[in-house]
């Protein structure tokens, strides 16, 4: 089950890095619609907040019986880091490196701490296993987006 849980990870930013980087850098600050106000530069900003928030959420249940945490901003942390700014291969490349690093986290979970109740917010508890899961579903949803695929994973399943 481990291997699971970062093979799937590792698996999506090998296969997502290329086309990322391949994406015009005339496109990425312009809003695309189709369900977000965002432009692509600021849809990889927020997976790049949500690897931040989702970091802490998986060392903490490694770490305590049970994790508990916040939901987070998504918005206010996207208008903080002013992405439209950054440059986006800068930005393609960290996002990058930000998951190869959550990837040798999650080889490294022990099978037993794989069921560890989470709680984000006000929502119900679910697992690690599960968190890891929804994490790649939803990185997958906005890549998809993002990139203007015809079809785009549909989040939450």
């Amino acid at each position: 089950m481990t291997l699971d849980l970062s093979t799937s990870l590792e698996q999506l930013i090998q296969r997502e890095v290329s086309p990322l980087r391949s994406f015009p850098e005339a496109n990425t600050g312009l809003h695309l619609g189709g369900g977000t106000s965002w432009s692509p530069k600021e849809e990889l900003g927020h997976l790049i907040d949500s690897a931040a928030n989702n970091h802490v959420r998986f060392v903490r249940a490694l770490i305590e019986p049970e994790f508990r945490g916040p939901t987070y901003a998504q918005d206010d942390w996207v208008r903080v880091h002013r992405y439209q700014e950054m440059a986006w291969l800068t930005m393609v490349d960290f996002w990058f490196h930000y998951n190869h690093f959550l990837v040798s986290l999650l080889r490294r979970v022990p099978e037993e701490k794989t069921e560890t109740l989470c709680y984000v917010g006000s929502g119900e508890g679910v697992s690690l296993s599960f968190l890891v899961e929804d994490y790649v579903l939803h990185m997958q949803h906005h890549i998809d987006h993002l990139l203007g695929r015809e079809h785009v994973t549909k989040y939450p399943a």
